[in-house]
């Protein structure tokens, strides 16, 4: 494969700095990412209606807005409380949701639903059904966990291919270039976790 030359080099030089400064913003202070929940039990049968509050920072909101797509990683575990000891894992549940900002919509889809805003996220519901029914003093715990990555390295990459007019592909990149899209890219992943009691009648 022939090498970059060095125009070719600086130009994706220029588009990495001009891409990195897109998201400088973010050293600032801001809003840490929160997760809630709220869960009931009827009998067997446990539903979980997860939130996520501040997961999409102001900058990344305004990449978003760019074109880029937000992947929301949702992970629910529900665990039986037992009395000095651990909890029991009764059951788990793993969402992959995607996050756009739709000019079309005029707003915020998350996979095909239209929100009314990015600040209180309401992921999808989770529903599960306990193989026994359980005594009238179990009690039970949902813990969430959300993981939102907005940039990869890819996406970043098309970042730099706008800014140099896509003229090079990705595996003319160099192994440096890409690593530091890496870097970058888990450096703007938000993560929260959360937890809630379920409740019964």
């Amino acid at each position: 494969m022939k090498a970059p030359g060095a125009s070719t080099r600086r130009r994706l030089g220029v588009a990495l700095v001009a891409a990195l400064g897109l998201l400088a913003p973010m050293a600032r202070a801001e809003e840490a990412p929160k997760v809630t929940c709220s869960a009931t039990r009827v009998g067997r049968r446990v539903v979980v209606r997860p939130e996520a509050l501040a997961l999409v920072a102001p900058e990344l909101e305004r990449l978003m807005r760019l074109g880029l797509a937000g992947r929301l990683e949702v992970e629910l575990t529900l665990l039986r409380r037992r009395p000095l000891w651990f909890s029991e894992r009764m059951d788990a549940a793993r969402l992959t949701q995607v996050l756009v900002y739709s000019a079309k919509e005029g707003g915020w889809v998350l996979d095909g639903r239209l929100l009314a805003g990015v600040g209180t996220l309401e992921l999808e519901r989770v529903a599960w059904t306990l193989e026994e029914e359980p005594e009238a003093e179990a009690t039970f715990v949902v813990e969430v966990g959300v993981r939102l990555q907005v940039v990869t390295a890819a996406s970043l990459g098309k970042v730099a291919q706008w800014l140099t007019q896509g003229e090079k592909t990705e595996a003319e990149r160099s192994a440096l270039t890409r690593g530091l899209l890496r870097t970058v890219a888990e450096d703007l992943t938000r993560r929260a976790e959360g937890r809630c009691s379920v409740q019964s009648p």
